[in-house]
């Protein structure tokens, strides 16, 4: 081969491994968005649930809690598909997560500051967790606090 094919294979290449690894992290920046290790605990009532791409939102108040108290924006880990295959359907998490529902959730504030979270766990008033919100798989579990 000579020379100078080499080196078109070798821009060809290296054009390819940018645009494979560009599209890889297109979307997943939610993992470095939030601060794990500042998780916090709070009980809340739910003022909206949407089961939509790429990852469901929940929107609560928190009340009782004065370091929290507010109103949060919560992006679930689980995309819709992985809701459904736990078994969460759009009807069925609606159902669990309607305004007005009390509920303990464990969330990861935003880097960037702000009410935004990612919500790591949600219980019901049972002490069920609902929706399945876990840490990405291969990921080690953190105890809730």
């Amino acid at each position: 081969m000579s020379r100078s094919r080499a080196g078109v294979w070798c821009v060809v290449a290296v054009a390819g491994c940018l645009t494979v690894s560009r599209s890889l992290t297109a979307h997943h920046g939610t993992l470095v968005s939030y601060d794990r290790d500042k998780a916090w605990t709070a009980k809340a009532v739910v003022t909206e649930f949407r089961y939509v791409n790429p990852h469901a939102q929940l929107y609560f108040d928190v009340k009782a809690d004065k370091n929290h108290a507010g109103h949060w924006s919560g992006e679930l880990l689980p995309n819709p598909s992985q809701l459904l295959a736990s078994g969460w359907t759009r009807k069925r998490s609606t159902e669990a997560l309607k305004a007005g529902t009390p509920i303990t959730v464990t969330v990861a504030p935003a880097r960037a500051g702000g009410m935004v979270v990612l919500v790591l766990r949600i219980l019901n008033d049972k002490g069920e967790e609902l929706l399945g919100a876990a840490p990405p798989p291969g990921a080690v579990p953190r105890p809730v606090p």
